[in-house]
């Protein structure tokens, strides 16, 4: 990796939750890197080596690289304006950490930077070819707000979130009727649909359904991955193909393990009715487990 990709990769994981807290109010997808030098200096010396130096821009901190006598700063945009960068002073990265809110932030910006490598190693794969519809978005993974808890799906439709980006969201940004059934789930443990990260156990968009099997257990690796990288305390494994997907044990009837709880890697697993409206356990089936549910 060259610093010219990762500075187009980091382009892809700015957000609000990530900016300083003071800035957040004016970041905007027009500006960024607003808030963000400190943890993207971070991220830089993580990768790159190199010092870390701090100076006064308009009488407000701004951290950035030195690496082989060049300045590296992928921040410098959100002033406008061309930046002096002498008088430096070199900044400690254990000295920056020691702030929580610091280190909060560039623990999730570096996940989702991880998430997005990861997405490039899922679309070079080949094992489900003839079985698959690549998308021309290789982006496998929906981000939340927080990493409590990760829904986990069966496979991609044909269109659905891969097109609009969200889970959950049509292309319209209207929340689609399985998204309003898991909201009102959601409602039982205080958290918001944009709250979760949402993966599938297939990647990418099964031919038929019959491949479902055969393409889980190539992707299994890599959903395993990605939940390495998120570090879940739950995760819902929505109806029996996403739930034997990720559990080891097997069962005669769905019904037998939905609502219980299984230590998977580390992580809970609790399977969960399909929120479809269309299922008349969408809602009543699920409603006493997301009330047992404890983050």
């Amino acid at each position: 990796m060259t610093l010219e990709q990762l500075q187009k990769y980091l382009y892809k994981v700015y957000s609000k939750e990530t900016c300083y807290p003071s800035c957040r109010d004016g970041w905007s997808i027009n500006n960024p890197t607003l808030g963000h030098c400190a943890i993207v200096s971070l991220l830089v010396n993580d990768y790159f080596g190199g010092e870390i130096y701090k100076i006064k821009v308009n009488g407000i901190s701004h951290y950035f690289n030195y690496i082989d006598n060049n300045v590296v700063d992928f921040t410098s945009k959100q002033f406008g304006m061309m930046i002096d960068y002498n008088n430096r002073v070199k900044k400690d990265r254990v000295e920056i950490l020691r702030d929580e809110d610091t280190l909060l932030r560039y623990n999730t910006l570096k996940m989702r930077l991880q998430l997005i490598f990861e997405d490039e190693n899922i679309y070079k794969c080949n094992l489900c070819n003839d079985m698959v519809e690549k998308f021309p978005n290789s982006k496998t993974v929906s981000v939340g707000k927080r990493n409590d808890i990760v829904i986990l799906g069966e496979a991609p439709a044909n269109n659905g979130w891969r097109k609009s980006g969200v889970a959950w969201y049509d292309i319209n940004h209207k929340l689609l009727p399985s998204g309003v059934v898991l909201q009102k789930l959601l409602d039982e443990i205080n958290l918001k649909i944009e709250d979760t990260y949402f993966l599938e156990a297939i990647k990418c968009y099964p031919k038929d359904r019959k491949y479902l099997n055969k393409c889980s257990e190539y992707c299994k690796k890599y959903l395993f991955k990605q939940l390495e990288i998120i570090k879940p305390k739950v995760v819902l494994s929505l109806g029996d193909a996403a739930t034997k997907s990720i559990l080891d044990i097997k069962y005669k009837k769905f019904s037998d393990v939905v609502g219980k709880e299984f230590d998977i890697n580390g992580y809970k697993v609790i399977p969960i009715y399909h929120p479809s409206p269309i299922s008349p356990k969408s809602y009543n089936g699920n409603i006493e487990i997301f009330k047992n549910i404890k983050l």
